[in-house]
């Protein structure tokens, strides 16, 4: 069984790009995240972000707002980064304040500027198979396989969940890549069928040990991007590792699997988001 480290991974990748980024003679990329209310989590995966963008050069900014702003506040502060000429990527922590229609702040971002890959017309153009500002961890993940020379053309893959941050962006990727894709949710009849049956399982349910031994295929590979904390602390995925290590080829684990890509994408979005403006 080969663990699929993404940590390490996403460390190398770093470096290239840390590289890449001093090349740059004259401004540097720009990375401006907003930040609504006080969600610990999403404090601490900006503090993340932000310490990366510094460890490979890319200039930073972390706009805190109030809880309890409107959305037409909000939505101006956005207009104004878009107009923003050293501004390259903008990044909308979520979750957002209930409140705040999270689907009309991510559209007001400039396409240009969509560095977690969330605007339509992103999405549609990776539908299509353009270049664009791809979602993070899908490309995240894409980047792991081809790092760990997974093969994907004529494999069977599966994806468990439909979410457009995760589960829509990479059926599509795997689909691209050669992959007869099958996509199941919680309104799939015997979903567990098509899991057992998969060369490449996706698994992004956002449920907890959600998949045992007995729903994966001998010799499959497993990409985990699940992540959920005990209340002992310990970070635990969707996949039951202990019990489907010893059946698969290949894993992801959690942590250090997909999350360390997901942010490595991010930075590596915004480096394309200026060199776009060249």
């Amino acid at each position: 069984m080969v663990l699929l480290d993404g940590k390490k991974l996403a460390d190398l990748r770093l470096h290239e790009l840390s590289v890449q980024v001093s090349s740059i003679s004259g401004r540097k990329p720009k990375l401006v995240v907003v930040r609504v209310g006080s969600d610990p989590a999403s404090e601490i995966y900006v503090r993340k972000k932000i310490k990366n963008a510094a460890q490979v050069g890319i200039l930073s900014e972390e706009r805190h707002l109030n809880e309890n702003i409107s959305l037409q506040d909000l939505l101006r502060i956005v207009a104004s980064y878009n107009l923003d000429p050293e501004v390259d990527g903008i990044l909308i922590q979520l979750p957002l304040p209930k409140h705040i229609p999270t689907q009309i702040v991510i559209e007001s971002v400039s396409p240009e500027k969509d560095v977690d890959g969330f605007h339509p017309l992103n999405l549609g153009r990776l539908a299509v198979g353009e270049s664009c500002l791809t979602a993070c961890t899908p490309r995240g993940i894409m980047n792991l396989l081809e790092h760990y020379q997974i093969l994907l053309r004529g494999k069977r893959a599966v994806v468990i969940g439909r979410s457009r941050i995760v589960g829509r962006p990479i059926s599509l990727l795997l689909d691209q890549a050669g992959c007869t894709v099958t996509v199941v949710h919680r309104d799939t009849p015997d979903s567990s069928r098509f899991n057992s049956e998969a060369d490449i399982l996706v698994a992004a349910a956002g449920v907890r040990g959600l998949i045992t031994e007995k729903d994966v295929k001998l010799g499959a590979t497993i990409i985990d991007v699940g992540i959920h904390r005990l209340d002992s602390g310990k970070l635990i995925g969707d996949v039951d590792f202990d019990r489907v290590k010893d059946k698969v080829s290949a894993i992801t684990p959690v942590p250090g699997g997909v999350g360390p890509l997901t942010v490595c994408t991010l930075l590596e979005n915004t480096l394309q988001a200026y060199r776009a403006k060249k």
